[in-house]
C-alpha cells in the first residue's frame, strides 16, 4: 500500500516532532539541555539525517508536554519507521530515501535532459550507462544495479500503478548510449511504456529553443495522503538534494508546467521517437 513504507513514516515522524517542539516554544538547545544530549542530535533527528528510537520519541514528547494519545501514536510511528524495506539491501549503491519516496508516491513528474529516465530504461541501456559511468564496477555490482532498476520499474505495472508524467529533452533520444542497436531498443521501450494508461510522456524538441529546465533534471514526487506534502528531488553525481519547502515545490511545479507547454503533445512526441528510431535501423 502506498504511503506505508518506513521511509515515508520517518518523514511524517520527524515533521511532527519538529512541529510539537515549536508548539511547546522550545529551541533545539533547550531540548538538548532537558534531555541531557547535544543540540546537534535533536537537529539531526528533526532533519531526518539519523534514525530516532521509540525511547527518544517518548523522551522528546514528554519534554514537549504532549498528550498520551499523541505520544503513543508517534512512538508506534517510530517503531514502524525502523522496519526494514526491500531496498535496504541496495543502500550502498542508491539513496534509500529516494527509493522509499518513489515507492510511496502515487504520482511523479520528472524532467530529464541528457538521458532516458530510470523508470523508462531498457536493461541494455541501463547496463551501458552503468559501464560508462562506473568503468571499474564489477559484473556483480552492475547486475545488482540492474536488478534494483527493474524492481523500481515494476511500480508502473502494479495493480495500483504509479502515475508518471515524464518530459524528456530530444537530446536524450539522440545520444547513442550503448550504440545504435541499444538505442533503438531503448526508443522502442519508450513507445511500449508510453502506451500505458498511467504514463504520460512528452519530448521537448530542439526547435523549442531554450526552456524552463536548462539547469538540469528534477523529479517532483506526490503522495496519496494530505499529511505527506510533495517533495522535489534533484540528483547530482555524488548525492541528491531534497526540497520540501512549499515555495520551492511550487516553483518547480510551475517550471514543470512551462516545460509541458514547450513540449510536443504525446502523440507528436511518439512520432518523433519513432522517427529517431528509424534512423538507427
Amino acid at each position: 500500500m502506498r504511503g506505508s513504507s518506513p521511509t515515508l513514516r520517518k518523514r511524517r515522524l520527524v515533521s511532527e516532532l519538529r512541529r510539537l517542539r515549536e508548539v511547546a516554544e522550545l529551541t533545539i538547545e533547550e531540548v538538548g539541555e532537558r534531555l541531557e544530549c547535544s543540540a546537534s542530535k535533536i537537529s539531526r533527528i528533526e532533519t531526518g539525517r539519523v534514525g530516532v528510537s521509540p525511547r527518544d520519541v517518548r523522551d522528546m514528547l514528554t519534554a514537549y508536554g504532549a498528550d498520551a494519545a499523541a505520544l503513543e501514536e508517534l512512538v508506534q510511528l517510530a517503531r514502524e519507521a525502523r522496519r526494514k524495506a526491500w531496498w535496504d539491501e541496495f543502500g550502498d549503491i542508491v539513496p534509500g530515501r529516494y527509493v522509499g519516496y518513489e515507492a510511496d508516491a502515487d504520482s511523479i513528474r520528472s524532467f530529464q535532459g541528457l538521458m532516458i529516465p530510470g523508470l523508462l530504461q531498457c536493461e541494455a541501456y541501463t547496463r551501458a550507462l552503468i559501464c560508462q559511468g562506473l568503468p571499474n564496477a564489477s559484473t556483480a555490482e552492475i547486475d545488482r544495479r540492474v536488478r534494483l532498476r527493474k524492481a523500481r520499474q515494476a511500480l508502473l505495472r502494479e495493480d495500483d500503478p504509479l502515475r508518471l508524467h515524464a518530459v524528456i529533452d530530444e537530446a536524450a533520444l539522440r545520444r547513442l548510449v550503448g550504440g545504435p542497436k541499444v538505442m533503438r531498443e531503448q526508443l522502442e521501450r519508450l513507445l511500449e511504456i508510453g502506451a500505458l494508461q498511467n504514463v504520460m510522456m512528452q519530448v521537448v524538441p530542439f526547435d523549442a529553443g531554450g526552456h524552463a529546465a536548462m539547469d538540469g533534471p528534477f523529479v517532483i514526487l506526490s503522495f496519496p495522503e494530505r499529511l505527506d506534502p510533495d517533495v522535489v528531488y534533484i540528483e547530482s553525481t555524488r548525492s541528491g538534494v531534497y526540497l520540501e519547502q512549499q515555495s520551492d515545490v511550487l516553483s518547480y511545479a510551475e517550471m514543470f508546467e512551462r516545460l509541458v507547454s514547450a513540449s510536443l503533445p504525446q502523440r507528436e512526441s511518439f512520432a518523433l521517437i519513432t522517427e529517431v528510431a528509424r534512423t538507427l535501423a
